[in-house]
C-alpha cells in the first residue's frame, strides 16, 4: 500500500487554480466573527499545535477579530473532535486533526464517540508531510540504519519497543509495520503527541519512536535523537540526508500523511466556503510556509470538495492496513 505526497498534490492542484480565481458570492457573504478557536487534539509543541498557531495567526482579522487556539489533548484526538462535533455550527469552532484521528479510527474503534463523515464538515487541507523513525540515547550511536536497528532489537530482545503519538494512529501503524517487514514485532507504546514521546526517547525510557518527520528536526542537532528512516516515496526534503524505508529495502513501504480543517455538520455553505477561501490566503502567507517547513510540514490547501474526497480516498487507502495488522483500541 502506498500513500504519498504526490496524491496529495494531484488532488489538490486544482484548488489552488481555483481559489485563484475571483471568490464566490456567498462566501464573501458570510460575517466577520468576534473569535473563532482552533482545536488540536495534541500538545503544544508539536506539528499539530504548530500549524494550528500559524494558521490562527494569519486568520486573525481576516476571518475572526481574534483566532485563538486550544490543545484538547486525550484519548488519542479524538476530545479534540468531540469537542468540535458537538460544537454549534456556526464556524466559530474549527479542528485541525491529523487524518487518522478521523479516517484510521474509524477501523480501530468498535465504539467512537463521534461518526467523522455524518458530524464533520471538511473544510481544507493544511499540510503535507512524512513519517520518521527515529532512536534515542537508549540505542548505541553505531546504529544508524533500520537493519542496525533490528540487530540490536534481537540482542536486546526487552528493548522491542517504540512510542507514536497515539494508539491507532498512522505512526503507530508505520511502526508496526517497520517491525513486521523486519522479522521483529515491535511492542507500541502510545503517547499524548509526538513530543512526549520524544522526551521519553531523549531520557532513555523508550529506545525508538514513530512520528512526523518535523517532530524529529529541533533535536536533532545535539544528537540525542537520530532519526534513521522517512516514509516518503523520495528523500524527505527536510531531511534529506536520511534514506528512506524503500531505500533500505522495505519495498512498499512508502507513506504520507496530512493534516485538516473541519468544522462541524451543519455549518451553512457561504460560513465553510468563506473559511476554506481564508485558510488558503493564509497558508500562502510566507510567514506561514516558513515556520511550517521548521516543522517539516509542506503548507497545501483545497476546496471542500477536494478535501472531502481526499479525506474519502484515504480512508478507504489504510483501512486494509489496519486489517492487516488487526489492531483494536477495544481489544
Amino acid at each position: 500500500m502506498r500513500l504519498d505526497r504526490r496524491q496529495v498534490l494531484q488532488l489538490t492542484a486544482g484548488g489552488a487554480a481555483a481559489l485563484a480565481l475571483p471568490s464566490v458570492g456567498r462566501a464573501s457573504e458570510a460575517p466577520l466573527l468576534d473569535v473563532a478557536t482552533i482545536i488540536g487534539g495534541f500538545a503544544a509543541g508539536g506539528t499539530v499545535d504548530t500549524l494550528a498557531r500559524r494558521t490562527a495567526h494569519e486568520l486573525s482579522g481576516m476571518y475572526a477579530r481574534s483566532v485563538v487556539v486550544e490543545n484538547r489533548t486525550g484519548a488519542g484526538g479524538q476530545i479534540a473532535v468531540q469537542a468540535v462535533t458537538r460544537s454549534k455550527p456556526d464556524g466559530a469552532t474549527i479542528l485541525c486533526t491529523p487524518m487518522s484521528i478521523v479516517g484510521i479510527y474509524q477501523f480501530t474503534y468498535k465504539k467512537l464517540p463521534y461518526d467523522p463523515v455524518k458530524e464533520l464538515q471538511a473544510v481544507s487541507l493544511g499540510c503535507v508531510f512524512d513519517f520518521g523513525f527515529a532512536v534515542g540515547p537508549a540505542v548505541p550511536e553505531s546504529v544508524t540504519t533500520v537493519k542496525q536497528f533490528f540487530e540490536w532489537v534481537k540482542q536486546h530482545p526487552n528493548q522491542a519497543n517504540y512510542g507514536s503519538p497515539g494508539a491507532g494512529s498512522a505512526p503507530h501503524f508505520v511502526g508496526d509495520l517497520i517491525g513486521r517487514r523486519n522479522g521483529v514485532p515491535l511492542t507500541h507504546v502510545a503517547f499524548r503527541g509526538t513530543q512526549p514521546a520524544i522526551v521519553d526517547l531523549i531520557g532513555g525510557q523508550i529506545p525508538a519512536v514513530s512520528g512526523p518527520v518535523g517532530e524529529f528536526l529541533p533535536h536533532l542537532k545535539d544528537g540525542r535523537v537520530r532519526l534513521i528512516a522517512t516514509s516518503g516515496t523520495e528523500r524527505n526534503k527536510f531531511a534529506p540526508d536520511i534514506p528512506t524505508l524503500v531505500e533500505q529495502g522495505m519495498e512498499g513501504m512508502a507513506f504520507s500523511e496530512w493534516f485538516g480543517f473541519f468544522v462541524a455538520a451543519g455549518t451553512p455553505k457561504n460560513i465553510v466556503d468563506r473559511l476554506s477561501a481564508d485558510i488558503a490566503k493564509a497558508l500562502k502567507a510566507q510567514d506561514a510556509i516558513e515556520g511550517l517547513a521548521l516543522m517539516g510540514l509542506e503548507a497545501r490547501s483545497s476546496t471542500p470538495e477536494e478535501f472531502a474526497e481526499l479525506f474519502a480516498k484515504d480512508t478507504a487507502l489504510w483501512k486494509p492496513i489496519v486489517e492487516q495488522i488487526g489492531f483494536t483500541a477495544d481489544s
